[in-house]
């Protein structure tokens, strides 16, 4: 077994789907209009776990309290320059020991994103 997806329910598609491609570097994979609203799944060049953004009128809102997602990069000192040129106010890198590296940074939506990458 192993984790499949997760789905967010967002207010701001557009911004979330080019944070998601841009930051994460995931790729859309399947792109669903369903009825007012819209479904778009995205995925990592490997595959395997998906994030489903699910962006419907009238319908409960995510709310960013007590969750995070993390994300392996490859390269931390880079994306974490590529995350402040696009102007979105990542924390500090933090070592908190001498096998991992990571900084935060809020997606679109409020959903705390930790990146990251093992030493």
């Amino acid at each position: 077994m192993y984790f499949r997806q997760v789905t967010l329910m967002v207010e701001k598609l557009e911004e979330s789907l080019e944070f998601y491609q841009e930051v994460i570097e995931m790729n859309i994979t399947r792109r669903i209009k369903a009825g007012e609203g819209e479904v778009v799944f995205l995925s990592t060049d490997h595959g395997g776990t998906e994030i489903e953004l699910v962006c419907m009128p009238n319908a409960p809102k995510l709310e960013c309290k007590g969750i995070s997602l993390c994300f392996e990069a490859e390269n931390l000192d880079e994306k974490h320059e590529f995350v402040k040129s696009k102007g979105l106010n990542p924390s500090e890198i933090r070592t908190p020991d001498s096998n991992s590296r990571y900084f935060w940074v809020y997606d679109p939506n409020g959903i705390s994103i930790q990146i990251r990458q093992d030493l």
